[in-house]
């Protein structure tokens, strides 16, 4: 199966996402969840990558990184997409792809995009309507932004060294409703 066709290069930011085959959804229970962030855990070493922010949705997962090795596809996401395939296909006694593919990578290529894509990803529940506010989905990095957990996967710095304190992070994200999409809608699901 073909990855992406961008070119990754240490140290810099991607948008790295994917969704269930025909949109259906990912995660079957409370353990799915878990699950995927303790795998994501497992394959995201610090020595190869760091999580910026994430945020798993019942049909999708969207990942921000900023990478340590060029090998992304081979050492990080084919591992952890096959070994959660292996466990919900054991689980739901179900066999196949779970994914629409290979996930999609977009190189964020500046730190504007960096900024929205984190508040993008972040505000993602309350767009579809699964919350009201982004610290009330807690499958999402945003409450380690907030400080209202305290996690080992998002290398909270890379945004939260740009604003002069948590609080004016969560402003930031929560201006997000009044925000126009423009600036990233190019980075959002080819439905193609």
């Amino acid at each position: 199966m073909p990855y992406p066709k961008v070119q990754f290069r240490a140290g810099e930011c991607y948008y790295l996402y994917n969704q269930g085959v025909g949109c259906q959804p990912i995660f079957f229970d409370a353990e799915n969840w878990g699950y995927f962030i303790t795998r994501l855990k497992h394959y995201c070493q610090p020595d190869l990558i760091d999580v910026v922010a994430y945020c798993l949705m019942p049909t999708h997962y969207h990942l921000l990184v900023r990478l340590k090795t060029v090998d992304l596809a081979t050492r990080i996401m084919r591992p952890l997409g096959l070994s959660y395939t292996m466990a919900i296909n054991r689980q739901q006694e179900r066999a196949g792809s779970l994914f629409q593919g290979p996930f999609k990578a977009v190189w964020v290529n500046n730190n504007t995009y960096l900024l929205h894509l984190s508040r993008y990803i972040h505000m993602n529940p309350v767009t579809a309507g699964l919350a009201t506010q982004p610290e009330e989905w807690e499958f999402s990095s945003y409450r380690d932004y907030v400080g209202l957990r305290q996690d080992t996967l998002p290398a909270l710095d890379i945004i939260l060294s740009q604003f002069p304190s948590p609080q004016a992070y969560r402003d930031f994200v929560e201006a997000y409703r009044e925000y126009h999409v423009q600036l990233i809608e190019h980075l959002l699901f080819d439905e193609g």
